[in-house]
C-alpha cells in the first residue's frame, strides 16, 4: 500500500516501513563516522530501546562499539491493513542492519514493566551474552502496573501546588495557544513517580544482579530532562519532577548495591529533542521549535543520535579522565542546551512569538520535519509513492 503521514492532535497514526529503516540507516552513518576509537560496552540491553534516546543508545552501542545488543519495547505490528508503529519499523531496521555488521541483537516485545518479560530478557541474557556490561533505561509510559500488587498505576503531567497556564504551539493549526492546567492531586504525584521513578530501574538491576547476569565493572544510566525555568512549572517542579527525583535517589541507592562488582549507576540529563511525548507537553514544544532556531544559528544544534554519540565517546567511555558528573552526581549532555548564551537569547524573545512572529522567532519547520521523521516520513531517497509491504517482521521475533 501507498502510506501517507495522518497526523491526529499530536501523534502520526501511521508510519512508513522503509522510511522508518532508512531513518535508522541515517543514523548508523552518523555513528560511523563519529571518530569512536576507544573501547566500550560489548553486551548492552536497553530497557526501551525503539524509539528516540532508546534506539539511539542501541545504535551507538552497536555500530559504535560493534556490541551485542538485547532491546526490549512495547510496540504494535501491523495488523488488519493499518501500518506498524514506528518503534517496531526501526527495530525491523536496525536488527536487519546489525546482522548485516555481524553484530548480535535480540528483540523482546511486550510491558517490561512486568516479571514475565524481565524473566524473558533474563534468559535471553544468559542464552546470548552471559552478562551485560552495560544497561540503559529508557522508559517511558502512561501506566505501569505494580508487580507485587496488580496495582495500576497512572502517570500525570501537571503543576504541583498552583495551577499552571502557559503557551504552547498548536501544531496542527500552526497556532500559539495558552494552556491551563490545575494542580496535581497527591494520588497523581504518587503515581506519577511510581510509573516514571526509578522503582521499575531498580527492579531491572536488582533481578540483573541475582541472577549473576551483570559483568564487572557494570554501568546503568537511566535518563532525564530539566529544561529551562519557562518549563519548570510543569516539569522539574511538577509530578514529572517528582519522579525525577525519585531517579536520581534511585541512582544512588543502585550504585551501592552494584559496589561489590565495581558497578555504577548514573542519570543522564539529555537535551530537548522532538518527540511524541515533548509535542504534548504545554510550553516545551513551544520551547523547543525556539531552542532549535537558536542552537542551529550557534552550530550547537544535535538530534538524538548526535547527542547519544557525544553521551557515549566523551562520557561514558572517554578513557582513563573518567566520567565527569556535575554536584548531584548526573552527567550532563544538556550543557550546550543550558549555555546562558542560548538560554538569554530564548527568554529574550519567548514573550514575543504569537501565531503571527511564528516564522520570525522559531524553527517550526525543523520542528515539523523531524516529528514527520519519528514516523519514517521526510527521509532522503525514499519514495513516498511507491507501495509498501507493511506487514515485516522484526528478525528476532519470528516464530
Amino acid at each position: 500500500m501507498i502510506v501517507k503521514p495522518k497526523v491526529r492532535a499530536f501523534v502520526c497514526v501511521t508510519s512508513h516501513p522503509t522510511g522508518c529503516e532508512a531513518h535508522v540507516n541515517e543514523q548508523i552513518e552518523v555513528v560511523k563516522n563519529a571518530g569512536i576509537s576507544a573501547a566500550g560496552p560489548k553486551n548492552v540491553l536497553v530497557i526501551g530501546a525503539s524509539t528516540g534516546y532508546g534506539l539511539a543508545s542501541r545504535i551507538v552501542a552497536a555500530f559504535g562499539y560493534q556490541a551485542n545488543t538485547i532491546g526490549v519495547f512495547f510496540e504494535r505490528p501491523s495488523h488488519n491493513g493499518k501500518t506498524a508503529t514506528a518503534g517496531y519499523y526501526n527495530t525491523v531496521g536496525f536488527e536487519n542492519a546489525a546482522a548485516k555488521a555481524g553484530v548480535g541483537a535480540w528483540s523482546v516485545n511486550g510491558d517490561a514493566f512486568s516479571p514475565e518479560i524481565k524473566d524473558q530478557v533474563a534468559n535471553l541474557i544468559q542464552e546470548h551474552m552471559g552478562k551485560v556490561d552495560l544497561v540503559i533505561y529508557s522508559l517511558a509510559a502512561p501506566r505501569r502496573t505494580d508487580p507485587a500488587t496488580g496495582e495500576v498505576f497512572k502517570s500525570a503531567l501537571k503543576p504541583i501546588g498552583n495551577a499552571y497556564s502557559n503557551k504552547y504551539l498548536d501544531t496542527d493549526k500552526r497556532t500559539v495557544e495558552v494552556a491551563s492546567l490545575d494542580p496535581a492531586t497527591d494520588e497523581e504525584i504518587a503515581g506519577t513517580v511510581k510509573v516514571m521513578g526509578g522503582e521499575d530501574w531498580k527492579l531491572w538491576m536488582d533481578l540483573l544482579q541475582s541472577q549473576d547476569l551483570l559483568a564487572d565493572g557494570v554501568l546503568t544510566v537511566a535518563y532525564d530532562y530539566i529544561g529551562p525555568k519557562v518549563t519548570w512549572p510543569i516539569y522539574y517542579h511538577g509530578t514529572i519532577g517528582k519522579a525525577k527525583v525519585h531517579l536520581n535517589q534511585t541512582a544512588k541507592t543502585l550504585t551501592e548495591s552494584l559496589s561489590g562488582i565495581g558497578g555504577r549507576a548514573l542519570v543522564s540529563v539529555n537535551k530537548a529533542v522532538v518527540t511524541q511525548a515533548s509535542s504534548a507537553i504545554p510550553g516545551v514544544n513551544l520551547y523547543i521549535t525556539l531552542l532549535f532556531k537558536i542552537m542551529k544559528e550557534k552550530g550547537l544544534h544535535e538530534g538524538v543520535i548526535e547527542q547519544i554519540v557525544r553521551l557515549f565517546r566523551d562520557r561514558l567511555f572517554a578513557g582513563d579522565a573518567g566520567i565527569p558528573v556535575d554536584e548531584e552526581g548526573r552527567v550532563r549532555v544538556d550543557d550546550w542546551e543550558m549555555k546562558e548564551e542560548v538560554q538569554s537569547a530564548i527568554e529574550a524573545v519567548w514573550d514575543e512569538v504569537t501565531t503571527e512572529t511564528l516564522d520570525q522567532y522559531t524553527d517550526f519547520a525543523g520542528y515539523r520535519d523531524d516529528f514527520l521523521r519519528l514516523f519514517g516520513f521526510n527521509i532522503a531517497g525514499v519514495n513516498y509513492e511507491e507501495d509498501v509491504e507493511i506487514e515485516v517482521d522484526v528478525p528476532s521475533l519470528k516464530g
